[in-house]
Parts: C-alpha cells; sequence; structure tokens
C-alpha cells in the first residue's frame, strides 16, 4: 500500500486541481464531479480484496470476469459491477481494490469492500477469510493517516467532504449469519430484534466514517433476497422466498431513520438511500422490457436454479448472459449491476432518495458545518 499512499498523497498535493477536470481525461471520460469514491461493502461489490486471503469466497477465477476487459479480477460478476458503473457515470476510472491498488490507479478512490464481509465481525466465518465492515474502516484510517501526515488535517478535510462514501452492507449479515444453521443468532433475536442490532452497529460505523471525514454517503439498502438462485433452490417449486424477503424488511426500514437521524445530528453530512429491493422488483416485474429472458436461475451454477453450488472454476457459463438477471448463485449479472448503477445515479425518488448520486455530487459540502 505504500505506493497506493504515496499517489494519493500527490493528489492531494496537486492541491487546488484535486476533482477539477483537467480536459486530459483518459479514454474520453467524462467531467469529474469529484474527487474520489471510497467503497466499503461485501462481494456484491468487492473487486479483489479476497484474492490473496486464505478465504472460500474468492472470484478471481474464470468464468468470473469474462465479460470483463482483463478477465478475472476478483468481482463476483461477469463484468461490471454496480459500482464501476457508477464510478463511470461519476467520470471517475474504476476504482481499484485496497489489497492491490498502486501507482495512479489510486489517484480517485480506494475499494475496500470483501466477499463474506458483514456488519458484524462474526459475520461471514464459514468463509474463513474476510474484511468485516469493522476492518474495512480500520484500512481506510490506515489510508488517511498517511495523506494526513504529508498535508494537515485541514486540507484533507475539505477534499474528503466533496467524495463518496459508497456503502453496501448486511447482505452476508442474513445470508451468512442469521440463516446459517451453525450460528446461534436466530435463537437469539426475532426479525426486528436482529435489524436493530445491525442497525445500531451501523450507525456507529458510518458515525466513525463521519468523524474521518466522510460527508457525502451512499447508502445501499437490501435486495430481494428471498428471490436469489441460491434461495429459489431451496423450494422445489422453486419461488420466491417471502419468508426471506419479509426478513429483511425491518433492516432496510431501521436504514432509512438511522440515516434521517444521522443527517440530523451529524452537521453538514448528506445521506442518499439506493432501494435496491425497489430496483430488483422493477426488473423482476418488467423483465422482458429491460431484455432479460431468465429472471429464476443463475447463468452459472450448479443444481436447481443452478443455484445450489455456486460458479465453479472453469465451469462453462450461459451464453445468453445479457438476458439473465442471475450471474450465480448470488449475484446479478453486469448488466443488472448497470442498470442498478444508472438508476442510483439519475433515477427518481422511487429508486433513489432524497436525492440520486449525480445531485449528491453536484452539493457543496464543508467539512465544518
Amino acid at each position: 500500500m505504500a505506493s497506493t499512499l504515496s499517489s494519493l498523497v500527490l493528489l492531494f498535493l496537486v492541491g487546488g486541481v484535486l476533482g477539477q477536470d483537467t480536459g486530459s481525461n483518459a479514454g474520453g471520460r467524462r467531467r469529474e464531479l469529484v474527487p474520489a469514491m471510497f467503497i466499503f461493502g461485501d462481494s456484491l461489490i468487492d473487486n479483489g480484496n479476497n484474492n490473496n486471503l486464505a478465504s472460500l469466497a474468492k472470484a478471481n477465477y474464470f468464468p468470473y470476469g469474462i465479460d470483463f476487459n482483463g478477465g478475472p479480477t476478483g468481482r463476483f460478476s461477469n463484468g461490471y459491477t454496480m459500482v464501476d458503473e457508477i464510478a463511470e457515470l461519476l467520470g471517475l476510472p474504476l476504482i481499484p481494490a485496497y489489497s492491490g491498488a498502486s501507482g495512479e490507479q489510486a489517484l480517485n478512490g480506494v475499494n475496500y469492500a470483501s466477499a463474506a464481509a458483514g456488519i458484524l465481525d462474526i459475520t461471514g466465518r464459514n468463509f474463513v477469510g474476510r474484511i468485516p465492515f469493522n476492518q474495512q474502516i480500520k484500512n481506510f484510517e490506515t489510508t488517511l493517516d498517511q495523506i494526513t501526515d504529508n498535508l494537515g488535517a485541514d486540507d484533507v478535510a475539505r477534499s474528503l467532504a466533496s467524495c463518496i462514501f459508497f456503502v453496501g452492507m448486511g447482505s452476508n449479515d442474513y445470508l451468512n449469519n442469521y440463516l446459517m444453521p451453525n450460528y446461534p443468532t436466530r435463537n437469539q433475536y426475532n426479525a426486528p430484534q436482529f435489524a436493530d442490532l445491525l442497525v445500531q452497529q451501523y450507525s456507529q460505523q458510518l458515525t466513525r466514517l463521519y468523524n474521518l471525514g466522510a460527508r457525502k454517503f451512499v447508502i445501499a439498502g437490501l435486495g430481494l433476497m428471498g428471490c436469489i438462485p441460491s434461495i429459489l433452490a431451496q423450494n422445489p417449486a422453486g419461488r420466491c422466498s417471502e419468508e426471506v424477503n419479509q426478513l429483511v424488511l425491518p433492516f432496510n426500514s431501521n436504514v432509512k431513520t438511522m440515516m434521517n437521524n444521522l443527517q440530523t445530528n451529524l452537521p453538514g453530512s448528506h445521506f442518499v438511500f439506493i432501494d435496491t429491493a425497489r430496483m430488483f422488483q422493477d426488473i423482476l416485474s418488467n423483465s422482458r422490457s429491460y431484455g432479460f429472458s431468465v429472471i429464476n436461475r443463475g447463468c452459472c451454477g450448479i443444481g436447481r436454479n443452478r443455484g445450489q453450488i455456486t460458479c465453479l472454476p472453469f465451469q462453462t457459463p450461459c451464453p445468453n448472459r445479457d438476458q439473465y438477471v442471475f450471474w450465480d448463485a448470488f449475484h446479478p449479472t453486469a448488466a443488472v449491476n448497470v442498470l442498478m448503477g444508472r438508476s442510483a445515479f439519475n433515477g427518481d425518488s422511487s429508486m433513489v432518495y432524497p436525492m440520486n448520486i449525480e445531485q449528491l455530487a453536484n452539493l457543496t459540502v464543508s467539512p465544518t458545518n
């Protein structure tokens, strides 16, 4: 990470030009709307942080990345993730993984997301190695400490206030904790109690990011987890599990309340909520109009709904990937990720609120107000 930090320091040192369009964006990128985007989350947006961990949650092998320029990277997709599309729409290059960021790659932010990670540190232990949200924040703090040592707190604070902080956590706290038979969680908490536990911790974690300088937050809600191939495969009829879909409703509801409270209590903060569940429902209900013909099984996987065993190394995936909603047992295809990224970026308040990411990016925010 030394070269990463040096590059970030250099970026901040260029001072007044941080986040400004110099007219020389590589590959004809659009004007940068923000200086950088910092990303925290799980496998839905991980882009390689688990590659070198002793972890069972990895995607750095073919056919993952089959449609990505450069092949398998650790993204749990055939191509783009949601944050890849958002980065491009913000005028940024693709944000590199913390584990491998170096040189100019890191000038516009860092992705700290890790597959199997959760809000709770204990989440995902079945996969052994993973980087929980608490550790992801510590990794960001490591990055920040080096920058601050070189530039001073005031300059760093001014720059960070304009950056986007994208956070997508919580899926694994259900799929790889609450719903797992080897965890005691389900016997200890009912659904509302578990949602309360998660969001209480989540609020403290987001407040830590605020205290480190974050002001512009984008929070992704949980999707229709009862409709992913892994869950569909548990039902002989292959139907969505309303039990699972209802299970996560209190979490999404609590997150919206949490965001309102944080924005009230943290001066200068702005929070945007991506209604992932509503986006997914729209795609499933109007699949044909979006060009999808297969909505109930993975493009790559084994067993019922191709969801009983997820995509294996060198397995042959479906050829018509753009017509599938799901790539593997748990994750959407790049086609869906791009649609959702665009909706989050410039969609209306039915999908992202109280404003979209483009509007958030254009807000002028002071680190002290």
